[in-house]
């Protein structure tokens, strides 16, 4: 059974002021369980480990920048590396954690914990190396990038490294049979109780094929086509402008028949390593190893039948939300085989607006 995480409660549009995000952002770090899972995911904490050390020739005596530096975790390996200096930045209050894991380490006279906001913080020199693990569900929901951006145009030497340095994202139509069977439940309650209860059904698409971003486990034999890239973020020159709207086109076919009901999107990252044939790549593909991002799922209103080489063509735009810039809005226009073209907005719903300070 694969977890959903799923943020549905019904909350009032409301529009966050910024400050007020930034807390409830914040303040969602400073449990353990988050950083715990993001520790436990073996596959982003061991290939940030591995881009970090393959890059040992750029970091050894080099002064870096942690953004967002949670645990303290990335900076460790960077001081492992030969970092001269390393400036881990956090603004919640994990940072006091990160403070005794570097004393653990013996690495304080490397690592200095800097608690606040990488806009608001005081650095006593240029870098040479960023290093941030900034990536959201879908990339960008409550992503740490403008952070790593405005650290970049801050504080990065020209010619320094950023880890990783380029971003892509991903889309590809899917059958999720759990909504399948979902849909079908109502036509099947006749036959067990004697009571005819089809016409829920266009009520349970309404609920379950609703508009919010939902972020769970896709199984590769649910994905009906090859994914198709839409975006590309390089890191060095992307601008806050340019992802106040990110998007693209993608065109998809059809493995077989099926019902698509959904489109799923996800995201790599990739880490340049120097004098290495190859580029070291945290893909959150369904065809490879689970991540704790999973994939973002986004529900068509009605299923739409598929058969071999049915063409999928559209258009992703993703960007944030009016309520919380934090949050992210996925916007897609999209034609299956002869049908006509639909349009589709998503979000996750912000659950924290229902606390009130």
């Amino acid at each position: 059974i694969s977890t959903v995480v799923k943020m549905s409660h019904v909350v009032k549009k409301r529009k966050l002021d910024k400050t007020r995000q930034d807390r409830l952002y914040f303040d969602s770090y400073s449990d353990v369980t988050i950083h715990e899972e993001m520790i436990a995911d073996q596959v982003r904490t061991n290939t940030y480990r591995t881009a970090i050390l393959r890059n040992t020739e750029s970091i050894r005596g080099k002064v870096v920048l942690d953004v967002g530096a949670g645990t303290g975790v990335l900076s460790v390996f960077c001081a492992q590396a030969g970092a001269k200096k390393v400036y881990a930045v956090e603004a919640c209050s994990i940072a006091e954690q990160a403070v005794r894991i570097v004393r653990q380490n013996n690495l304080q006279d490397r690592i200095e914990v800097i608690r606040g906001t990488v806009e608001s913080v005081d650095l006593p020199e240029q870098v040479e190396v960023i290093v941030s693990e900034w990536m959201g569900y879908a990339l960008l929901h409550e992503s740490m990038l403008n952070s790593v951006l405005y650290a970049r145009d801050k504080w990065l030497k020209p010619g320094g490294l950023i880890l990783p340095s380029k971003a892509e994202l991903y889309i590809a139509p899917v059958s999720d049979p759990v909504v399948e069977d979902r849909l079908h439940f109502w036509y099947t309650v006749k036959d067990q109780y004697g009571v005819d209860m089809s016409c829920m059904s266009d009520f349970a698409r309404s609920c379950i094929m609703n508009s919010d971003i939902t972020v769970n486990s896709v199984s590769v034999e649910d994905v009906l086509s090859h994914p198709a890239r839409f975006a590309e973020l390089d890191l060095y020159s992307v601008t806050t402008e340019e992802l106040r709207s990110v998007k693209g086109q993608f065109r998809c076919e059809s493995f077989g028949s099926a019902a698509v009901n959904a489109l799923c999107v996800y995201f790599t990252v990739t880490f340049n390593c120097p004098d290495k044939p190859h580029v070291l790549v945290l893909s959150t593909s369904p065809f490879k190893p689970e991540t704790h991002w999973k994939q973002a799922v986004l529900y068509m209103d009605a299923p739409v039948d598929v058969v071999q080489d049915t063409v999928v063509t559209g258009e992703v735009s993703m960007y944030p939300s009016e309520e919380s810039a934090r949050h992210i809005c996925i916007h897609v226009d999209y034609t299956i085989g002869e049908q006509k073209r639909q349009s589709k907005t998503f979000t996750i719903p912000d659950w924290s607006c229902e606390a009130q300070p």
